[in-house]
């Protein structure tokens, strides 16, 4: 499709929901704020609060940028469970592109009242309506007609879909641009009838609960949740709610960006969206990129950068505008040695393909097999984990070629190929048909098709998708096609694809009554393979085409100045045996010449010492251990491990191991299976994980067997801690590894790094558990607004100070504890079970103390300095903790 086509739409008159959100209350005349940046035209910002008419107050900010005149405008939606503030950026970049951008919070959410309707057409979509009337009111926005702005919408997500409801109920929208959305909810939370209760859940909670929602919308839920089963009235509710409803009425360029990794609004909903769209006339480009709602990598800068282009072609009407390929794939091609992140590279086609383009069947065998559907649906098989994406997800996983998925025996067929030939690319949605009989009258499968690697054990899903299927009529036997869930997945040469049926699946709900299943293939596995999208070749790298040059030039400076500079300091033999050795270490905060998070930061970490780091927040710790962990480069000083430089990326960081943030485990396999995983993904030897040792050092005895939903808090640390230890790192690092713990479990975490740097290895610990760290550490650390302010052995920094403990040979009483706080020179006095615990005064001393002690017949046996790590630590940092 040629995406450059003018915009081609169907005339017909306003609709009257539009016409009956022409009126617009402004609550107060708004707050305008400015936006600084050094390169761009100030971002001009103003907040106002919309009246609705209903009751209801639309919280929204405007933003403009540079000269005075008419622009284009554009509306931007943000995700569920967000506010406006969550687009900010992106509407200030729009901005100083030359738009007039507007931001709102949707119902429910932010500082906007109203319950939330899911983008009802009587709530959310009428306020899209109200916004355009705003606009078209305002003098920074170009009109195409009296009351009609020239607009386009653009949003993730919640937002996506409310792009593209305001353009199939508002005429006015001229040009969309959602992503990672839904085309149809209802198919989308209901898949064939199979309710997906955890993304559906994680819907009411991040909403604030189901009371937060409009009444019907609740109902449902609660209905749903509890047969497990979705109804008429259900779907009906959703579809209602849907851009399909109005999917004859979306004609306006439509940009549809859509995740791979994405269990929730899958890229079958995106292809549905285009088929419609483009059935209309209109220009549709599809992209999807390498994450999405379970996690990957969301692309953002190079997603903002087409909308933007987008818009120049279709708001502003620059024919120059490069709107990219009618379909563009993001794909991964192994791993960035510097950061672990697989490398994307982008593939593209002249026209969208659909997810059935040059379809290639490879034959599965198997025989005819009957598995169980156990009673309550437990314990359930893992595909997904909804709400694991955040950085990485299981999908990350994947798309590295590690599996991540777990199928019970039992429940579950499996049907297999022989090994391909060669390279196979699956881009597309797989089909088959299978014959399904039943115990029950219907049957629910979870269809899904793995990648298994040639020794036949390891397996991946790519994905992590699973397309469920409601068979109804199944107790009489009954043909059944299946799409499986589309991907763009590489099967190397010498793998097989394996198709596998499950009766469970945790997303999922399932039958609660046992039954069993009988399933047989009745054909092949059609595999899609799209071959008219082609894999961008790599360009060349820059230093290919300066090189020469640069070569010239460095060697003319060689001559002239006799000097050359290293990539890299060379190891230091001195500090070969030196677990750490930080020197002037300074990092400054982003975009501040003169503000420091780290400044002018130096000591040494022996070996077998257990090291606490301490300070306040916003001392620099965390910042000392990113740059010590290779994440971020120091801008002066430098650190050394073993003797070596760090850099990121670096091989001597194979010597340190870190717990950071706390492990994610998949609850349903065994402690020693999931730190197995973890230890393949690294890629190292599997003899190079020393797995017992570390087990040994942590203590999970039997514990490792189990699952890990069954562990408690203390245990699931000490895992992640065994995590942090595998490879037996010289160094290890652990970042408050005692959160959430109760007193036993604190006492067993101290023995596990103890037992760790006896060895004669080294731990660093930053941790706010002052008396933890008096009693696990030898050495310390004092931070305090990014310098150091002490460091040695923990003994030496307790032992100095105004705090006195005067043994005694029997208890004192209360009478004569309160003399001795009265004496001059004394500023407290306090009793112990070793006797009192002295406080001295700015004139007071050890030896007049102990002059009055005498006079007062106090039964002293010693007198020595004394004050916890607590006490040292206000004196060091002078009580800015």
């Amino acid at each position: 499709m040629d995406l450059r086509l003018p915009r081609l739409r169907r005339p017909r008159p306003r609709r009257a929901l539009a016409a009956a959100a022409a009126v617009v209350v402004l609550a107060g005349a708004g707050t305008w704020t400015a936006v600084a940046s050094d390169d761009a035209p100030e971002v001009r910002r103003a907040d106002r609060v919309m009246a609705t008419g209903d009751g209801v107050r639309i919280d929204t900010s405007f933003f403009t940028a540079g000269p005075e005149g008419r622009r284009p405008a554009v509306l931007l939606g943000h995700g569920f469970g967000g506010s406006k503030e969550d687009v900010r950026a992106q509407a200030e970049d729009l901005a100083r592109d030359g738009y007039a951008v507007l931001t709102w919070s949707a119902r429910g959410f932010g500082r906007s009242t109203g319950k939330i309707g899911l983008n009802d057409p009587e709530g959310e979509v009428a306020d899209v309506s109200r916004l355009v009337d705003w606009l078209a009111a305002r003098p920074e926005v170009r009109l195409d007609k009296d009351g009609d702005p020239r607009v386009g919408m653009a949003g993730n997500s919640y937002g996506g879909a409310i792009a593209l409801l305001g353009a199939g109920y508002d005429d006015r929208i001229d040009a969309v641009a959602p992503a990672i959305t839904y085309f149809d909810l209802a198919e989308a939370l209901f898949p064939d009838g199979v309710f997906k209760k955890l993304w559906a859940g994680a819907f009411v909670t991040s909403g604030g609960g189901c009371a937060r929602f409009e009444p019907e919308l609740c109902a449902m839920y609660e209905r749903v949740a509890e047969s497990g089963v979705p109804d008429a009235r259900a779907r009906a509710l959703l579809e209602a709610r849907s851009p399909a409803a109005v999917a004859d009425r979306i004609d306006v360029p439509t940009l549809l960006m859509q995740g791979q990794t994405d269990s929730l609004f899958p890229l079958g909903q995106a292809d549905a969206a285009a088929r419609a769209i483009r059935a209309n006339g209109a220009p549709v480009g599809v992209d999807w990129l390498a994450g999405g709602h379970d996690g990957g990598d969301p692309e953002t800068g190079r997603l903002h950068e087409r909308v933007r282009a987008w818009f120049d072609r279709y708001l502003k009407g620059d024919e120059s505008a490069d709107t990219g390929p009618a379909f563009r794939v993001t794909r991964t091609g192994g791993v960035d040695s510097t950061d672990g992140r697989a490398q994307l590279r982008g593939a593209s086609a002249d026209a969208y393909p659909g997810l059935h383009s040059g379809t290639r069947t490879v034959e599965l065998t198997g025989r005819e097999q009957r598995f169980a559907n156990p009673a309550g649906a437990n314990p359930p098989a893992v595909s997904a984990l909804p709400g694991i994406g955040g950085s990485g997800g299981l999908s990350q996983l994947s798309s590295l070629g590690i599996g991540v998925s777990l199928d019970f025996p039992g429940q579950h067929a499996r049907f297999e190929s022989a090994p391909v030939t060669r390279d196979l690319r699956v881009t597309g949605s797989p089909t088959v048909t299978v014959r399904v009989r039943s115990t029950s009258d219907d049957a629910v499968l979870f269809a899904k098709v793995y990648d298994v690697g040639p020794d036949g054990r390891q397996q991946v899903l790519p994905s992590q998708l699973v397309t469920p299927v409601r068979v109804e009529g199944a107790r009489a036997g009954k043909d059944v096609e299946l799409t499986l869930p589309a991907v763009d997945h590489e099967v190397r040469k010498g793998h097989r694809l394996r198709l596998v049926l499950a009766s469970t699946d945790l997303a999922y709900a399932s039958p609660a009554a046992p039954a069993t299943y009988t399933v047989s293939l009745k054909s092949g596995l059609a595999v899609p393979t799209a071959p008219g999208v082609t894999t961008a070749e790599a360009p060349l790298p820059a230093w290919v085409v300066w090189l020469p040059v640069a070569g010239a030039v460095t060697a003319l400076a060689l001559l002239l100045t006799g000097r050359r500079r290293t990539a890299a300091p060379a190891p230091d033999p001195d500090l070969a045996d030196v677990p750490l050795q930080i020197t002037g270490l300074s990092k400054r905060y982003a975009r501040s010449a003169d503000r420091y998070a780290v400044r002018d930061l130096s000591f040494r970490v022996d070996k077998g010492q257990v090291l606490g780091l301490l300070g306040p927040n916003g001392a620099g710790k965390t910042t000392t251990l990113r740059m010590l962990m290779g994440l971020i480069k120091p801008d002066d000083g430098e650190i050394r491990v073993f003797g070596h430089a760090v850099r990121p990326g670096a091989p001597v960081l194979s010597r340190v191991g870190a717990f950071v943030e706390g492990a994610g485990f998949l609850p349903h396999l065994s402690g020693r299976e999931n730190l197995e995983l973890y230890w393949a993904a690294t890629g190292r030897p599997p003899e190079d994980a020393h797995l017992d040792e570390a087990l040994e050092i942590a203590g999970l005895g039997d514990a490792l067997a189990r699952a890990v939903r069954t562990y408690s808090q203390g245990m699931r640390q000490r895992l992640a801690i065994a995590q942090a230890m595998l490879g037996l790192p010289d160094l290890l690092i652990l970042d408050e590894p005692t959160n959430g713990l109760d007193p036993p479990q604190i006492r067993e975490m101290r023995e596990v790094m103890i037992r760790y740097a006896a060895a004669g290895r080294t731990v660093i610990v930053s941790s706010h558990l002052l008396a933890e760290v008096e009693q696990s550490c030898t050495h310390l650390v004092v931070m305090d607004r990014g310098r150091l302010v002490q460091a040695g052995p923990v003994h030496d920094i307790i032992g100095s100070g105004d705090t006195l403990l005067v043994g005694t040979v029997t208890p004192v009483e209360e009478p004569l504890a309160e003399k001795v706080a009265a004496l001059p020179g004394v500023e407290s006095a306090v009793r112990t079970d070793e006797g009192l615990l002295v406080r001295l005064g700015a004139d007071g001393t050890a030896p007049r103390l102990i002059a009055e002690l005498v006079r007062l017949e106090v039964p002293v046996t010693s007198v020595g300095p004394h004050r916890r790590l607590e006490d040292a630590f206000l004196t060091l940092i002078g009580g800015s903790a």
